[in-house]
């Protein structure tokens, strides 16, 4: 007889998984709801946060301090560091809860991950206002962000119970044979900034609902939003150990879990440099490791927008704007480069400098702002530098410096440099802010040929009226998202499953059919009878 966590589970799954709808601030009530939510959040700031290791608080004397980028004298929390001696307490107590959630029904585990989505789902608007406060996403933004946060968990709660299922597989008489899925091990989730809880919140459950127990390290921009979600599962009663939070330093704690012999695997999102680094540790076979490691890694992009001469101009102009801008470009899928034909390259250009000027920027807590602030000190240095670098490759038609608040946050202008050379720096090189290169196309084909010019290959979009040029755009415009007469920007869970090519990553393709094969291994077992 099923167990009643197991009806459940099977009541959860009763229905066909739908995306979490956005919330519509238009409303009097949202926007209430929202003010109320950041003044509660706000109330709670400045606090000590200990590690968490086998379900024990462990606090130390070494602290990681998370700061509000809209202003940064404002503090978040203050995180006890690990240090290797306490990584290696985490994998000891993720390693013995190996032992039994390994064998814990898969219904079962994907029940804790619904009821997780059910929570964060009640507090919605209070894990917005961490984020709005702690990484300066707007209102639009953090709400898309635990939107797809509660997809993951709906998403892969079900496909785990799909996978539990048995596999169809060819029979001949006399054996049995039976597919089953089965979890790796301890694996370290490493998730970017950017996407603070969603993409977190995806390769956590995805690595638990699938057996698995998990090293959490937090981004340390970002330690505040993770805990949120680490006492989400604890609340409800996620066993100990299954989950350990260890915010610290990747350069020893990281580098230290990642070349372990136990560690299984790694899932992490974030710049090539750190991923290719990542991967080379991955590689090399400690004493005592007796796997393979696998590495699931979701890296940058340069991903270009190719406007015909016979599109919708105004649609491509929209869609270029809210690609490039949108959380101040600081997504591994925004546009950074529009490649447009000459033909209509002065119009296109002329309407998305006129349609990026009306942008509003301000301090996120603010409804009315579009753009907050850039991450850190170091990404709005960076950032900066990019701009002259593209002053001396292009002509700048708006932006190109920063913006001044009361708050004296990191706040960058929305910045357009046109004539660009395919070949130039701010063409080629990830920026990862809000900066848009502009570059002309002699014909359709060029503009392809351009758009695969880069080392990167993970989002792109293409907008014609050409039924023939988008067949073209579909076999050869190499990119792992390709998104056609609409932003490139966006992607939903279940929808379009989320990954790159080349040095944009290992095409992972988050939030898909194919994702929970990278946490499980698959063994058969035949029975002669």
């Amino acid at each position: 007889m099923p167990t009643t966590i197991e009806k459940q589970a099977k009541a959860s799954t009763m229905t066909e998984f739908k995306n979490e709808p956005f919330t519509d601030f238009s409303l009097p009530e949202n926007e209430k709801a929202m003010k109320d939510a950041i003044k509660l959040v706000r109330s709670q700031l400045g606090r000590q946060y200990p590690l968490i290791i086998n379900g024990e608080r462990v606090e130390t004397n070494d602290f990681l301090v998370s700061t509000n980028p809209s202003n940064p004298e404002q503090v978040i929390g203050k995180f006890s560091k690990a240090n290797k001696e306490l990584a290696e307490k985490a994998m000891t107590g993720a390693l013995a809860a190996f032992d039994s959630w390994k064998n814990v029904r898969p219904e079962q585990r994907a029940e804790y991950i619904f009821k997780a989505a059910k929570i964060m789902r009640e507090r919605k608007h209070q894990l917005s206002a961490w984020l709005i406060l702690e990484i300066g996403k707007s209102w639009v933004e953090a709400d898309g962000d635990v939107a797809e946060a509660i997809d993951f968990c709906e998403y892969y709660g079900r496909e785990m119970l799909r996978l539990a299922n048995p596999a169809p597989l060819t029979t001949i008489a006399g054996e049995v044979n039976k597919l089953s899925y089965i979890p790796l091990g301890v694996g370290l989730v490493i998730p970017p900034w950017n996407f603070p809880l969603a993409i977190l919140v995806g390769m956590t459950t995805a690595s638990i609902v699938a057996g698995n127990t998990v090293i959490l390290k937090p981004s340390s921009d970002t330690p505040a939003i993770a805990y949120q979600f680490v006492q989400i599962l604890e609340e409800v009663g996620l066993p100990k150990g299954v989950l350990n939070f260890l915010p610290g330093p990747g350069a020893s704690v990281g580098d230290y879990l990642v070349a372990h012999p136990k560690t299984r695997f790694i899932a992490f999102t974030g710049s090539k440099e750190v991923g290719l680094h990542i991967n080379e540790l991955a590689a090399k076979t400690q004493p005592g490791q007796i796997w393979i490691k696998r590495v699931v890694a979701e890296m940058g992009g340069k991903d270009g927008i190719v406007v015909d001469a016979d599109a919708d101009l105004d649609a491509a102009a929209d869609g270029i704007v809210s690609s490039a801008f949108g959380f101040s470009g600081q997504k591994c899928s925004a546009c950074s480069r529009a490649i447009v034909h000459k033909d209509v390259y002065d119009k296109v250009l002329e309407k998305v400098v006129e349609r990026t000027k009306k942008i509003t920027i301000g301090t996120p807590e603010e409804k009315t702002a579009y753009m907050g602030p850039v991450a850190s000190k170091s990404a709005y240095e960076s950032i900066l530098k990019y701009i002259e670098i593209g002053k001396q490759e292009g002509r700048l038609m708006t932006g190109g410096k920063t913006h001044e608040t009361p708050e004296k946050g990191f706040f960058i202008e929305p910045t357009i440099i046109a004539d660009i050379d395919p070949k130039a720096r701010i063409s080629q090189e990830e920026i990862f802010g809000p900066v848009l290169a502009f570059i002309k196309a002699d014909s359709w084909e060029h503009a392809l040929e351009i758009a695969n010019n880069t080392e990167f290959g993970l989002t792109g979009a293409a907008y014609t009226k050409s039924k023939e040029k988008l067949d073209e755009a579909r076999e050869q415009f190499h990119v792992g998202n390709l998104y056609l007469n609409r932003k490139c920007t966006g992607a939903l869970v279940g929808v379009h499953p989320f990954g790159g090519f080349n040095m944009s990553g290992t095409d992972s393709k988050a939030g898909g059919p194919d994702y929970l094969l990278l946490f499980t291994q698959a063994k058969v077992v035949a029975e002669k009878v």
